[in-house]
């Protein structure tokens, strides 16, 4: 796919797109989650990490209502299911760790894009908003399922009833997000992250991935034997022996992600 709407760039194992409509603060269009489904898609296949950001002020602030392809009432539905859906399953079924750097506002689907993610990292002057009230929608792009999940129940519907901006330091303190940086540091703070995990056992990083989400409805039995099959694995895997090696020699492991 040839790419108008966002960059993808591939380097040292790390996949990086970009939201790359500043002028419109990246929100999304019918044709940019299309390429944002393909270069997940992409990107899962080349990287061993992928981070998502965007271009200018704005990480995304959602939903771009001038799109003629998606702006109708009546198609709403058959927009979540044909375009939104197909982006965020690409990004919560991706087996390599996912990194949102939320530059800047992330706001309506733009939030819920970034909550989607592994780990979500901020600049320190973002903010996130459940901004789906304002004009009589409820959170979408997933966003009812991860808010109550990320945290809690009474701060979930206090975000999606209130429609208040959320900042990044409170973000923290929420357990929203991973962590912020100063602004300046920011892009070297992300970076850092994902070069760590670029270079980290990548098969493992799959499983917990798998794991994790497992637990959302599994029962304490069925976790039990989830973990012990995603262990075993793990436990054939040359990351594992070299993990091992590298311990008893008291040295930092070179893992091949295989």
């Amino acid at each position: 796919m040839d790419y108008q709407t966002i960059l993808y760039d591939l380097g040292g194992g790390i996949g990086v797109i970009t939201l790359n409509r500043p002028d419109k603060m990246n929100a999304l269009t019918s044709q940019m989650r299309a390429e944002i489904a393909d270069a997940m898609q992409r990107a899962t296949r080349e990287a061993r990490v992928v981070v998502i950001t965007g271009a200018g002020r704005a990480f995304c602030t959602g939903q771009d209502l001038g799109d003629s392809n998606s702006a109708a009432a009546a198609d709403f539905e058959r927009v979540l299911r044909d375009e939104y859906e197909p982006m965020i399953r690409a990004i919560v079924e991706a087996k390599v760790p996912v990194i949102a750097a939320v530059n800047g506002p992330a706001a309506g689907a733009g939030a819920n894009l970034a909550l989607a993610c592994d780990v979500v990292i901020a600049a320190e002057s973002a903010y996130f908003l459940q901004a789906f009230a304002k004009i009589g929608l409820l959170p979408d792009a997933g966003g009812t399922h991860t808010l109550p999940r990320r945290v809690g129940m009474a701060r979930a519907m206090g975000a999606a009833l209130f429609a208040d901006r959320v900042s990044a330091a409170q973000a923290v303190d929420w357990g929203l997000i991973w962590e912020a940086f100063p602004d300046a540091a920011f892009e070297a703070g992300w970076r850092g992250r994902a070069e760590h995990l670029a270079a980290g056992p990548t098969v493992a990083y799959g499983a917990i991935k798998e794991a994790m989400q497992a637990s959302l409805g599994n029962s304490f039995d069925e976790q039990l034997s989830l973990e012990a099959r995603l262990q075993g694995r793990c436990g054939g895997t040359r990351d594992f022996k070299e993990g091992v090696l590298a311990f008893l020699e008291k040295r930092p492991a070179s893992f091949e992600g295989r």
